[in-house]
């Protein structure tokens, strides 16, 4: 099992930035990868950006590509999405995810152990 923390969500305006961490904890040998996910209000959750746990392979809606980034630090087992020219849409709880088998999918349920969520709000 991994557990998942996130965190450095907010609000923050228009045309603006957040960055959000995901520290994974436990049986983190055992993941082969990971994925940010979000969810918007009556809306299904959708992918927003995944990473191989070596980093080598990255993975972006189309909704998000050119803007967020996704990047991991292996000394700190940690996960990142660098969130740019955010946009009133963006806002969601964006939620982390491990899979913790081989594939990189986009389908959440594919994805073993999930984060608590942390809120992202863009004011227009």
């Amino acid at each position: 099992h991994v557990q998942l923390v996130e965190s450095g969500g907010g609000l923050v305006q228009a045309g603006g930035s957040l960055r959000l961490s995901c520290a994974a904890s436990g049986r983190t040998f055992s993941i082969s990868a990971m994925g940010w996910f979000r969810q918007a209000p009556g809306k299904e959750r959708e992918f927003a950006a995944a990473i191989s746990w070596s980093g080598e392979n990255t993975y972006y809606a189309d909704s998000v590509k050119g803007r967020f980034t996704i990047s991991r630090d292996n000394a700190k087992n940690t996960v990142y999405l660098q969130m740019n020219s955010l946009k009133p849409e963006d806002t969601a709880i964006y939620y982390c995810a491990a899979r913790l088998t081989a594939g990189i999918p986009v389908i959440p349920r594919l994805y073993d152990n999930w984060g608590q969520g942390t809120q992202v709000t863009v004011s227009s």
